[in-house]
């Protein structure tokens, strides 16, 4: 680990990188009502898209992102995202639903070099403003996740969806190009087999119940973000005669929470990190609260608030968990990583595919109730953590 920081070029290039790369999950979630007629494919059939791209980013999550403790890292992450530029066009090209959705599956495996990224930053930055650079880092990963479908929504009004992922590859092109002249190179140790690297994951939760608990707070976390976010453009059609533009917007106000991520970083460097984790928890909650009082008020700000206050939660929470994690072991980084977005992902996943239903059959208010109640299980998990820690004498991250 070097003994100085990065510099701010560096930390702001990582976080952009990030951003630019992570969008490319996003890119299709509001443009499947235009994507699906023109290839063929169901309405039904067309949330595949999404659907598929999630699974290959999980895939990538196990698959690729442990390799950053056995190859060389630079070359890991540009070869990762060159792989990338295929798919894209791919997408962009598709004249069937079999072409595109294998386009989907191969775009969110290559993605997963946004989480190669995010290790290298941790091993480029001294422990003691570690949380502080990581939290720069993935503030810059957020927003893609945030700016990635109201930009391809105004694009698509624009031009075409096509155009979208014609205009993402060739910026996947250049970043590769940059990133192979401007990030160091770094060699892990290494010294095993691939078959052994991922063999090692299965026994990472076991070993590590920091990684564990970590994993769990931010699949909770992540469970109600995409819960919000997948059902709030519905939302806005239905109660408040939103167009895509409209919602759009919606989002980019909620983009604001990204400048939550520094604060969390430094938080975790002055050791509080049980502090910012029950807030950010509280806050999540809070932010369910919020959204429930908005539609009752038919308050498109309320609703603009808690979109606000969900994903500086959010943010916080993934910081000081990631943090934790990379105090761990250096050598196995990539894979604590790999492991925690894996598991906190599938939380994602599984609230994006009940989140349709739960409106048809429960509503606003139920959606709303589920996010709050999943958080206060998840703040009871951890309050059980941290009693257990302090009665053995011990510390929990």
């Amino acid at each position: 680990m070097q003994e100085k920081s990065p510099s701010p070029a560096m930390v702001g290039l990582l976080a952009a990188s990030c951003g630019i790369i992570v969008a490319n999950i996003y890119y299709t979630q509001p443009l499947i009502g235009l994507i699906g007629p023109q290839v063929g494919l169901s309405a039904h059939a067309a949330s595949l898209i999404v659907s598929l791209t999630q699974l290959g980013y999980t895939a990538g999550l196990l698959l690729l992102v442990p390799l950053g403790d056995l190859v060389e890292n630079r070359k890991l992450m540009v070869a990762t995202i060159a792989a990338c530029i295929p798919a894209l066009l791919l997408t962009a090209t598709a004249r069937n639903g079999t072409v595109l959705l294998a386009a989907a599956a191969l775009t969110g495996f290559t993605a997963v070099a946004v989480q190669m990224l995010i290790p290298l930053a941790a091993h480029l930055t001294p422990e003691a403003r570690r949380g502080q650079v990581v939290g720069l880092v993935t503030s810059g990963l957020l927003a893609g996740i945030l700016f990635g479908r109201p930009i391809a929504s105004i694009i698509a009004a624009i031009s075409s969806w096509r155009m979208v992922f014609f205009l993402s590859a060739a910026l996947m092109a250049a970043l590769a190009v940059l990133l192979r002249v401007a990030l160091p190179r770094r060699q892990p140790q290494g010294g095993y087999h691939y078959g052994t690297l991922l063999r090692s994951l299965i026994s990472l939760p076991v070993k590590f119940p920091v990684l564990r608990q970590r994993a769990a707070y931010q699949a909770a976390a992540f469970g109600s973000f995409t819960l919000f976010w997948t059902g709030v453009p519905l939302y806005l059609a239905q109660h408040f005669g939103y167009t895509q533009r409209g919602i759009a917007v919606f989002a980019l106000v909620g983009a604001a929470g990204v400048l939550a991520a520094p604060i969390a970083g430094r938080l975790a460097d002055r050791g509080h990190s049980n502090i910012g984790t029950a807030g950010a928890m509280l806050g999540i909650a809070a932010a369910f609260g919020l959204a429930w009082l908005g539609a009752m008020a038919h308050a498109v700000v309320l609703l603009a608030l808690a979109g606000v206050v969900l994903d500086a939660g959010v943010q916080c929470s993934l910081v000081i968990g990631q943090r934790a994690i990379y105090l761990l072991q250096p050598e196995l980084r990539s894979r604590l990583n790999g492991m925690f977005m894996a598991i906190f992902f599938l939380g994602g996943a599984t609230a994006s595919a009940v989140t349709s239903t739960l409106l048809i059959h429960a509503g606003w208010g139920g959606l709303c109730a589920l996010g709050a109640g999943v958080q206060a299980l998840a703040l009871a998990y951890f309050l059980a953590v941290i009693t257990r820690a302090r009665r053995s004498s011990g510390v929990t991250g």
